[in-house]
């Protein structure tokens, strides 16, 4: 009897491992599954411009989804955006909602420990933004002030090491630069050409209040597992950036090019 139950645990062992077998041989790595897919699907806030936004048409535009369109074509697939809110969208990436994130987001050692990034395809700085009339003289007149800042952010640490106040989260930026035109913030921190953008755009009356607090390196996030798809966005970035189209892409957009330090 004993025998025969040895036997069977061997057998039960064996199908177990020829079952695992199996199931690596069939599963389909990332690259693969956009590919079969037909489609790419990338996230972004949709509340930034001029990196993305929803036009008067109600059409999502902008330098990231342009960017965004031409890794699609250069896969060979289409691009399916996705808008969601910054605060819970790397949540949203590790869910398997969306195939990655490029949304103009900065690479930080904290998001490296639970994401993957590409080569950066832009450089920006993260900026103090106040009212055209304001009578700040450095950002560090911001101490115990109001600042604004959108939810999920690398700028509400920029903020506390600013000593201010009290720090205000918004859904994006537009919300922030309203408030900040309006009265309701004395600061707010965003991305240096984001800031200038919306100066230039006659919509707000605000300033930048001295140089970039720092630099940033912006890439395209993916999952830790998502090995495969990161190699080939990362080749097609470095060929987009040595043929000019990133460089074009950001004229457009922003009328400078912030795509090489």
């Amino acid at each position: 009897m004993k025998n025969v139950t040895r036997v069977l645990a061997a057998v039960a062992v064996s199908f177990f491992l020829l079952g695992l077998v199996a199931c690596s041989d069939t599963e389909v790595d990332s690259l693969e599954r956009v590919r079969e897919a037909g489609e790419i699907s990338f996230a972004m806030s949709g509340g930034y411009p001029p990196f993305n936004f929803y036009s008067e048409n109600n059409e999502l535009v902008g330098f990231d989804v342009d960017v965004a369109r031409e890794v699609a074509t250069r896969l060979g697939v289409t691009l399916k955006p996705v808008t969601t809110e910054w605060s819970g969208i790397i949540e949203g990436l590790r869910s398997g909602v969306y195939d990655g994130i490029l949304g103009s987001m900065a690479v930080t050692e904290d998001r490296l420990k639970v994401v993957n990034f590409s080569t950066p395809y832009y450089y920006s700085g993260a900026q103090m933004m106040v009212g055209k009339d304001s009578p700040f003289a450095s950002p560090e007149d911001l101490r115990g002030r109001i600042v604004g800042v959108v939810t999920g952010t690398t700028f509400a640490d920029d903020a506390a090491r600013l000593g201010v106040g009290e720090v205000k989260l918004y859904k994006d930026d537009t919300q922030t630069l309203t408030e900040l035109s309006n009265g309701v913030v004395d600061g707010v921190i965003t991305d240096r050409v984001v800031g200038v953008n919306a100066m230039n755009s006659d919509r707000f009356e605000i300033a930048p209040l001295g140089p970039p607090l720092r630099s940033e390196n912006i890439a395209v996030a993916f999952n830790k597992n998502d090995q495969t798809l990161l190699e080939a966005v990362d080749q097609i970035l470095r060929g987009m950036h040595e043929d000019g189209t990133l460089a074009r892409l950001s004229v457009k957009w922003l009328s400078t090019d912030i795509t090489t330090k």
